[in-house]
């Protein structure tokens, strides 16, 4: 609290980012959902040839070199691409630019219970009304919650974090179908790593009222670079610009456009690393179910695990930061009895994997 800060920064409960380890500590970091593998060697080549003589200049407003990158790949236009420094701030700029900000009003931005902790915060700092809607009993997230429900927009994570479960293609539409005078956010950060996902943005053509939101951070490895785009009909672009130069003209810049546009073109370092991940990944669930964790089906580059009994989430936590490995302990209701796990490289997934046992082992010699 502070006599210097406004109501709402003094009320405000901020995001709480993954535990970040000090440089020079030897850990094993399975708690912020980096990518274990280095960006593109496209990005090294990029950054040599960079014209240094242009960062005397602003960079280009719309990130076009970004924005041609994603159309090439997605098979869209240009102008059906924003670009802003992260996904993070693109998904700000989307509940700014598309949901009516009015505490009072009946009609709330639909978010599910569990997902990405940063919406509820979005909602309190941009005074947005939210309503949270239940996820099943699986963790899964029912289309029919979403249909023929008063709203002023839908946000969703797909595949949802922390539970790790994608919706598929079939569902999206049904709840866009269902909502066509409000704008639905899909949230694509883990996309990349479902097996067999048919990406949203797909239908951006058939349905002006959706935008599609993805981060270099993950499937990309680019996590220090700050870059993430959105894709959807042109109008909600134009509306998400109009946010960006009342606020900040040159979110990206220039060393940044041309890195992400480098890695973007760069499809067979893209899926080298992607495939990598998903096979680390099932095997990983498979070693942790073998052990008596309950998991669903990741379609991520983390897994969402419950412990057997007795061993609780929360000393799992403890025990394995104290051998250091950080993994990331939600201490929340319903979920206060998982860890989310980060996919690494197999040497770090194996050192994990034996530390494990070595806590199952411990628990039942107790």
């Amino acid at each position: 609290m502070s006599i210097y800060w406004n109501k709402l920064i003094n009320s405000i409960e901020p995001y709480t980012a993954g535990e970040q380890p000090k440089e020079g500590t030897r850990i094993i970091k399975l708690n912020t959902n980096e990518n274990p593998y280095s960006p593109s060697p496209k990005c090294k080549e990029a950054l040599v040839d960079l014209d240094i003589s242009k960062l005397r200049l602003y960079p280009n407003t719309d990130s076009a070199i970004v924005c041609n990158a994603v159309a090439e790949v997605d098979k869209v236009s240009p102008e059906n691409v924003f670009v802003g420094n992260g996904s993070d701030e693109v998904l700000a700029l989307c509940w700014q630019t598309f949901f009516e900000k009015d505490m009072n009003t009946s009609k709330a931005v639909l978010i599910p219970s569990i997902s990405y902790s940063f919406y509820p915060v979005y909602a309190d700092f941009y005074s947005v009304r939210a309503q949270k809607v239940p996820l099943k009993e699986d963790f899964s997230i029912d289309p029919e919650d979403y249909c023929g429900k008063e709203n002023c927009g839908i946000s969703i994570a797909n595949p949802n974090a922390p539970t790790s479960i994608a919706m598929s293609i079939e569902d999206i539409r049904k709840i866009l179908e269902a909502n066509k005078d409000s704008v639905v956010l899909i949230d694509e950060a883990y996309a990349a790593f479902a097996e067999g996902y048919t990406s949203a943005a797909t239908l951006i053509n058939e349905y002006k009222n959706l935008i599609v939101v993805r981060t270099l951070s993950k499937s990309y490895g680019l996590a220090g670079l700050r870059l993430g785009y959105a894709i959807g009909d042109k109008e909600l672009i134009e509306g998400l610009k109009r946010a960006r130069d009342s606020f900040n003209s040159y979110p990206a810049d220039y060393i940044a456009q041309t890195l992400a546009a480098a890695a973007i073109r760069d499809r067979e370092n893209f899926e080298k690393n992607r495939k990598a991940l998903i096979s680390t990944r099932n095997r990983v669930t498979k070693e942790l179910r073998q052990m008596g964790f309950e998991l669903p089906d990741s379609a991520t580059n983390f897994v969402f695990a419950k412990p057997p009994m007795p061993l609780t989430a929360e000393t799992l936590y403890k025990n394995l930061k104290a051998k250091g490995i950080l993994v990331r302990y939600f201490n929340k209701p319903l979920i206060n009895d998982r860890l989310r796990i980060s996919i690494g490289t197999d040497e770090e997934m194996d050192e994990f994997l034996k530390a494990v046992r070595e806590e199952i082992k411990d628990g039942k010699n107790s």
